[in-house]
């Protein structure tokens, strides 16, 4: 029979050693860090959204698991593609077997493949651009200016439900909207609504002034980071991949300390997943202790690494912190049980 704290009592009982115990270790402290009112700020990098990352982080948002993001701008659209188009995606199970001929008869059949997944271009870009152009449109026309996540937290909460295919419910950026959460979108132009904004600014047809810039992102989230930082040890980062999704906000802290030369709280706690070995500069991102020599963390913050998918990691994670939340007494006897007395680093 099933128990309420089920996969905690999981992850505790059997993830001891290697990036099992790193997912333990990070879970643990999540948990702590939120528990004494801490908050969370989330990087999200890589296909996630195409992975319907939502599953997992829609509910999470809903019991204020995750108090902030910084996604990619093709993480920011495939969250709505999944939500309007989910019954005419594909999926390629037997994609690693693919010749590049299998792959071109999926681009004959107006696929976008995306690992073992494909979007469906008419139902997913072409439909959502019905929509998203008439808003950049009116924008021009009004001279009115917002960040590029601004107009998708619109067209999510105004769109008509009889349209959703996915089901609303896992759906993060329709939590985050409704939520209302601090979101930055670094380098929103490196993404397939990117490019159909860019050519309709091409043709004339809006300016490209209607969206605020990424610098403009950085200058809001100055506020809005020491906002989150305000409440309980601070806000902790949460990375899933590297790229700019996690440099650009991670930043955020020796930028205010430096450039603006202003007191500010460090990031309580760091985490990241990534299926590449961070090494060399790094395809992946810098481990935590080099991110020490930039002041983004210090030597006491909780620092994790977890070498595995992200897929396989982070909905685990993230019912465990969920069980938390409906169980919070039941949980922390179970993790005295396990674990003992609270580790300082947690």
């Amino acid at each position: 029979m099933s128990t309420p704290l089920a996969i905690l009592e999981l992850v505790l009982r059997n993830y001891k050693n290697f990036n099992a115990r790193a997912t333990r270790d990070a879970l643990v402290a999540y948990w702590r860090h939120v528990e004494s009112g801490g908050r969370m700020f989330w990087a999200i990098a890589g296909a996630m959204s195409s992975a319907q990352l939502g599953i997992s982080l829609a509910p999470a948002i809903r019991a204020g698991l995750v108090h902030g993001l910084s996604v990619t701008g093709a993480n920011l659209e495939e969250s709505l593609f999944r939500l309007v188009a989910h019954h005419s995606y594909k999926d390629f199970p037997d994609y690693r077997y693919f010749s590049k001929d299998d792959d071109t008869r999926i681009l004959e059949q107006r696929m976008r493949r995306v690992t073992d997944t494909s979007i469906p271009e008419d139902e997913a870009f072409r439909a959502v651009e019905e929509y998203i152009v008439p808003m950049w449109t009116r924008a021009s026309a009004e001279g009115t200016r917002r960040f590029w996540h601004e107009y998708f937290y619109e067209l999510v909460t105004t769109l008509d439900p009889g349209r959703f295919e996915g089901d609303p419910e896992e759906c993060w950026l329709l939590a985050a909207a409704r939520a209302n959460l601090p979101i930055v979108v670094p380098g929103y132009e490196d993404s397939t609504f990117g490019n159909i904004f860019a050519s309709h600014v091409k043709h004339g047809e809006c300016s490209a002034g209607i969206v605020k810039s990424g610098i403009e992102y950085m200058v809001a989230f100055y506020d809005q980071y020491r906002e989150l930082a305000s409440s309980g040890p601070g806000v902790g980062f949460f990375q899933i991949g590297g790229g700019i999704a996690g440099d650009f906000p991670i930043c955020v802290v020796p930028s205010i300390k430096y450039d603006l030369v202003e007191p500010v709280q460090p990031w309580a706690y760091f985490c990241q997943i990534s299926d590449s070995t961070t090494s060399y500069g790094s395809y992946s991102g810098a481990t935590p202790n080099e991110k020490i020599t930039w002041d983004k963390l210090t030597r006491d913050t909780p620092m994790f690494v977890i070498e595995s998918d992200a897929t396989i990691v982070v909905p685990l994670l993230l019912r465990a912190l969920l069980e938390c939340v409906a169980h919070p007494a039941e949980a922390n006897d179970l993790l005295r049980h396990h674990l003992g007395q609270p580790n300082p680093r947690w």
